[in-house]
């Protein structure tokens, strides 16, 4: 690691790397590959009494069809811990216990803020009572969590 660190900073002085948080470092290193809203809702799947028609899960699709690109990989990266689309598509996301599709489960009440379980590429979103909060709780929780909190 010392070796790489030290040919990374000959390149870019580490202080200006510091600026950045590892999520920002991984898309500035890592960049941005267009992502397939139809390609990730097709490779989901639903827990605690969600399922593709539920007005929730619709109103969760219809903000992320609204969210350009950048805010997409940020969300992804908030779920799964990568901003990366798998190299086959969702279909081929993997959790810590093997291939595991991104999930949506009902959690919570309407005054949460979303969660995520990175180990498990888990999304636990509460049962909001309309399109525009889900669409800024979600975006607070992406924009807002730092480490940990927020994310197992």
């Amino acid at each position: 690691m010392n070796s790489f660190k030290a040919g990374f900073s000959e390149l870019i002085p580490l202080n200006m790397v510091t600026i950045f948080d590892a999520n920002e470092l991984e898309l500035l290193l890592g960049g941005l590959t267009e992502i397939s809203v139809a390609d990730w809702k097709r490779n989901s799947a639903y827990r605690g009494g969600y399922y593709d028609n539920h007005i929730v899960i619709q109103w969760f699709w219809k903000a992320v069809l609204m969210f350009d690109n950048e805010m997409r990989a940020r969300l992804l990266q908030f779920v799964t811990g990568t901003s990366r689309v798998p190299m086959n598509g969702f279909a081929h996301l993997y959790g810590s216990n093997g291939p595991q599709l991104f999930t949506i489960e009902k959690w919570g009440t309407p005054a949460a803020l979303p969660r995520s379980h990175t180990c498990f590429n888990r999304l636990d979103l509460p049962p909001y009572d309309s399109f525009y909060t889900l669409r800024e709780k979600l975006r607070t929780a992406v924009e807002n969590t730092q480490g940990f909190e927020g994310v197992d």
